[in-house]
């Protein structure tokens, strides 16, 4: 690598890394002040209502990741354990509810759960989703397919060595738990913890759908109903503030296991154990392995079901899915074109300093959670006249930011193993800027960037938080004319609607799947 190289990739990177931190300041600087000012010294904001609230969003967050993590671990010895076929579309199945806008998975959930639900009209009693019980259900669908697949890579990871000896010792079952099983997840265990309830603190679309009123209300949700609903955009600021201090702290906690998401669940066959179940044994391990599949593709098959024999209306639909389109393609794109420069320079940093930094600045949208944002951008667009015209763009805005730490996190190490196969022959053969972009990097970069463009494009378009603050009558994207036919209780054309956005979303991820896999 030339001192060169490193100076264009640095000065490269200088734009979307001031483009970054001006974006956050502007939505952090209106927060502080109006927070501290009206907020803090007056001490007329911060009282039992926003208590309250908080202590409902460490509630629900802390529950739902006991209960997703405590389920998991069962989950993943059994699916470690136990060949069978159909193990590959089972954790395919497993990859869904990450994979599907949140928007989208609720609405079979409430199919499912609901009080007119499938589950309702079996046993002959409605069944109240609503509430702390519901946000529970979501997250722990949600969140046990996930640590799910994060447990399993690392009982993938015990050497073969390991079961050889276990079976040449004659190990019991309990004894190849304590000394070879649970050591392996343990260490994780905290991380994954941590990042379930990164997850489970931050979200919105779940808490605001399944919610049920001022009593399970979140910081998220909270400061969408201080701005949208009352104007308040004091007791929103100080809201802010408390989800700032929450989402960062923990980020530094869990940022680090963030990379692991990534990353698909492990399709190999379960490794040579070299130990026998008993009869007994492992049909409690095939109980669990269905009642995992059932809990996890019973509402996914509500959505294809109901959405099939919904009748649409179709203008609306139409006007949406055009709506979501302009919106997540220029969002994805946007991403991108923050997240190249940056992992180029990263991966030519001389320094580890200025790698730490560019690593930082995709982090900062993790760390400002996008209430945060959505508020300080709300009163400055509000106070400049421009809430409306400049609404596109700020959602646009925001779904780019929101998908830059996964799409930088999918690029990085790519792009500098790329960098440093070709960076010398490069250079000697004078090939540089456009010109190398088309002939050496984009194919061999061709995979993960389908990835980090798959990434962005699905988290834009199924994106409820920015819509939800800056929509309108006249800007109505997919996940919000699902949640305003749900909240009008039109669950039939509601469910139509899912469909639809499931099987674009499925689309547009199988057209870039393919596309990557030419490389």
């Amino acid at each position: 690598m030339t001192g060169s190289s490193f100076s264009r990739s640095r000065l490269a990177a200088s734009l979307p890394l001031a483009a970054i931190v001006l974006a956050v300041l502007a939505g952090i600087v209106p927060v502080a002040l109006i927070g501290i000012d009206e907020g803090i010294i007056t001490g007329h904001i911060i009282d039992a209502y926003v208590l309250r609230i908080l202590w409902f969003t460490l509630l629900q967050a802390g529950l739902s990741t006991i209960l997703s993590v405590a389920l998991a671990i069962p989950v993943a010895l059994a699916l470690a354990r136990v060949d069978f076929i159909g193990r590959r579309l089972l954790l395919r199945l497993f990859a869904l509810p990450l994979a599907l806008p949140a928007i989208v998975v609720i609405l079979g959930i409430v199919t499912v759960y609901g009080r007119t639900g499938w589950l309702s009209s079996l046993i002959g009693s409605p069944l109240n989703v609503y509430g702390l019980a519901g946000i529970l259900l979501a997250h722990v669908f949600f969140n046990l397919p996930l640590a799910t697949r994060l447990l399993l890579q690392q009982l993938d990871g015990i050497p073969p060595e390991s079961w050889r000896l276990a079976a040449q010792l004659d190990f019991t079952e309990r004894a190849r738990f304590r000394l070879i099983e649970w050591p392996q997840m343990r260490g994780s265990l905290p991380g994954i913890a941590s990042l379930v309830f990164l997850l489970c603190a931050a979200s919105f679309a779940v808490v605001l759908t399944l919610g049920g009123g001022p009593s399970a209300t979140t910081l998220e949700v909270g400061i969408y109903q201080a701005l949208r609903f009352d104007y308040d955009p004091a007791r929103a600021t100080v809201l802010s503030l408390l989800q700032l201090a929450l989402c960062a702290l923990l980020v530094l906690l869990a940022g680090q296991y963030a990379n692991a998401v990534q990353s698909w669940p492990s399709l190999r066959r379960k490794p040579d154990r070299h130990d026998a179940q008993s009869p007994l044994r492992s049909l409690i391990l095939s109980v669990i392995i269905a009642a995992a599949a059932l809990f996890v593709g019973v509402p996914i098959a509500a959505i294809v079901i109901a959405g099939a024999l919904a009748t649409f209306t179709w203008s609306g639909l139409l006007h949406a899915t055009l709506t979501s389109l302009a919106i997540a393609l220029p969002a994805a794109a946007l991403s991108l074109a923050l997240a190249w420069p940056l992992a180029q320079a990263s991966a030519r940093a001389a320094s580890p300093s200025w790698r730490s930094l560019l690593n930082l600045s995709a982090l900062l949208t993790l760390i400002v959670p996008p209430a945060v944002l959505a508020t300080g951008w709300f009163i400055l667009a509000s106070r400049s006249g421009l809430a409306l015209s400049a609404a596109p763009f700020l959602v646009i805005a925001m779904n780019a930011l929101m998908a830059l730490p996964f799409a930088l996190g999918t690029l990085s190490t790519s792009v500098q193993q790329a960098m440093a196969q070709h960076d010398r022959l490069c250079a000697s053969l004078g090939i540089g800027g456009l010109r190398r972009l088309i002939l050496i990097d984009l194919p061999v970069l061709r995979r993960p960037l389908g990835l980090a463009a798959a990434m962005a494009f699905m988290l834009s378009l199924g994106d409820l938080t920015a819509i939800t603050l800056f929509g309108s009558q006249s800007l109505v994207t997919l996940p919000a004319l699902i949640y305003a036919q749900m909240g009008s209780y039109r669950i039939d054309a509601a469910a139509g609607s899912a469909l639809a956005l499931a099987l674009f979303s499925m689309v547009i991820i199988t057209l870039l799947d393919k596309w990557a896999a030419k490389a």
